[in-house]
């Protein structure tokens, strides 16, 4: 009873690297070309998942005036508390595209513990 159990999970763990890494190879061709990608991949930590992700989560730039909103955008500001004389900053805000900020978060804490 516990070959029937153990056999298809051995067989999955040996699938998903292979898996992963032909995702992998798809993307890299995707972004093959990609300017923007290409540039943001030479940001520290940033990789072509990260760097997909920013740039489909942005579309256009144009919509944004200022490279303060874009952070806005993602919810990557700091939550106020403001009520008489308490004035408290908290964490950030957590609104927007959740998976784009999650990307941000990670590429800049790999980098930032690399350095």
């Amino acid at each position: 009873m516990l070959e029937a159990v153990v056999e298809p999970m051995l067989q999955i763990h040996e699938a998903l690297p292979k898996q992963h890494a032909i995702l992998h190879r798809q993307l890299l061709r995707l972004i093959g070309d990609d300017e923007v990608c290409q540039r943001l991949m030479t940001v520290p930590g940033v990789g072509p998942v990260v760097a997909t992700t920013y740039k489909t989560a942005i579309d256009d730039p144009a919509r944004f005036g200022r490279s303060k909103a874009v952070g806005v955008y993602f919810g990557l500001v700091p939550r106020k508390y403001q009520s008489g004389e308490i004035d408290r900053t908290g964490r950030i805000t957590k609104v927007g595209d959740a998976m784009a900020r999650t990307g941000l978060f990670e590429a800049a804490n790999v980098s930032h513990s690399g350095s």
